[in-house]
């Protein structure tokens, strides 16, 4: 079972980074200016370098992409602009930096900026202070240039087909694009490994990014694959870095059943996940002798707790899913091909029956601040202490959006509700 753990804050003296680079509603927290400051400041850090640029199929990316490309020519640095490419792609085709226009799972009228260094690696939490104490850096003397590239997502296939491609021959699959950056590209390479596809979420408009599809709403997916003939289906969020799944009857298969699916299979002797991991995942890998490591909510995380453990799987309930053998980020392609290959003869029911989940009831409660304040914590920890090791309730501030996430775990869902309901109130009492 797992130890007893207390969510964190915003990190540190971060003012525009959150959990997963910078992120808002266009043209009110997030605006072009904003977006040139970073590409300048980035830049700079980077010592003028050549930065890869990606984005999603948001209609605000083109004019951010825009913007972030004057920022690192007014720093000295080489912009090579790819267009829509998935984020994993941009994390793998790094140059000195990587830097991908998007909003994730967010709606369509937010987006961001996530960055990767030259090894396709997240930034750590001081290098984004430093760049964010460059935003205000005057531009370099001598500006850089602009470059496109047209081949990007087709490399990129070709890696994640290498890598995690097997023989999908006879294999049904509905395939979720969420409107997003996969639009296709992920059927495609279904195809090519011989599944037979039907795709939704595939028409892109720069509008429909994650609406009523993808990842963040399995509601179309779950309908599709149940009024047809399917084995499973798959779902990738907007900018293609989450995939979650369900199986032929179109029950949800969630990011923790799709790591314990991969760590069985795969004989791996550790894993890494988040502290929002289902205690019934705990659960199965003690008994299959599996070591845990718990980090903080975030896949960068994850990342970084496998590094330095030697592992090579982990991932989040969202759907960030990591395999480090062949790649160096989550990857919502690669994730859903090497589900598909660890399956084998069974179906995702029986493969993901394996593990008990424990029932969890999450709200999110829309706050003024995101403080969390003594009254909150200290009834957090009283209702932990009655709870013991038949649940838990946990609380933490969204890095994206100004939201309160309240999660309660149990052995019984009543259980589990009432505790949940008790702990929003009081957030949005204190909060609201």
């Amino acid at each position: 079972m797992t130890s007893r753990l207390s969510f964190p804050g915003i990190a540190g003296k971060r003012r525009y980074f959150g959990t997963d680079g910078v992120r808002g509603v266009v043209g009110e927290s997030l605006t072009p200016e904003l977006v040139e400051r970073l590409g300048r400041a980035a830049t700079l850090w980077s010592k003028g370098g050549r930065v890869f640029v990606g984005r999603d199929t948001r209609a605000s990316g083109v004019g951010l992409e825009e913007a972030f490309a004057r920022g690192v020519v007014a720093a000295g640095g080489s912009a090579v602009l790819a267009g829509v490419v998935p984020t994993p792609a941009v994390a793998l085709l790094a140059l000195d930096l990587g830097v991908v226009i998007t909003a994730s799972h967010n709606p369509p009228e937010y987006n961001g900026v996530k960055f990767f260094d030259r090894g396709g690696h997240k930034l750590a939490d001081a290098i984004e202070e430093e760049i964010e104490a460059l935003l205000d850096a005057p531009p370099a003397l001598q500006p850089g240039s602009i470059d496109r590239v047209e081949v990007a997502s087709d490399s990129y296939v070709e890696h994640v087909l290498e890598f995690f491609g097997s023989d999908l021959a006879g294999l049904r699959v509905a395939v979720d694009c969420a409107n997003g950056a996969y639009a296709g590209l992920a059927p495609d390479a279904f195809e090519r490994l011989g599944a037979d596809v039907t795709a939704i979420g595939n028409e892109p408009d720069g509008t429909n990014i994650n609406v009523g599809c993808g990842a963040t709403d399995l509601r179309l997916l779950q309908e599709t694959v149940r009024h047809g003939s399917f084995d499973l289906g798959v779902a990738f969020d907007g900018d293609g870095d989450r995939m979650l799944a369900v199986d032929a009857a179109g029950d949800v298969v969630d990011g923790d059943q799709i790591v314990a699916i991969l760590a069985l299979a795969l004989g791996v002797d550790m894993v890494a996940v988040t502290s929002m991991t289902n205690l019934g995942f705990h659960q199965l890998m003690a008994d299959n002798g599996i070591r845990v490591v718990t980090t903080d909510v975030g896949d960068r995380y994850v990342i970084e707790a496998l590094r330095r453990e030697g592992g090579i799987l982990g991932g989040e309930q969202s759907g960030h899913i990591i395999y480090l053998d062949g790649h160096v980020t989550g990857d919502g392609l690669a994730a859903a091909l090497l589900l598909c290959a660890c399956l084998e003869d069974r179906s995702l029911a029986e493969a993901a029956g394996a593990m008990t989940r424990f029932p969890q009831v999450l709200e999110n409660v829309r706050v003024a601040r995101k403080e969390l304040p003594d009254t909150v914590l200290g009834e957090v920890e009283r209702v932990n202490d009655e709870l013991g090791e038949t649940g838990r309730v946990m609380v933490r501030p969204s890095g994206t959006e100004p939201l309160i996430r309240v999660l309660a775990e149990a052995e019984e869902r009543a259980v589990a509700e009432k505790a949940c309901a008790s702990i929003a109130a009081l957030v949005r009492r204190e909060l609201g």
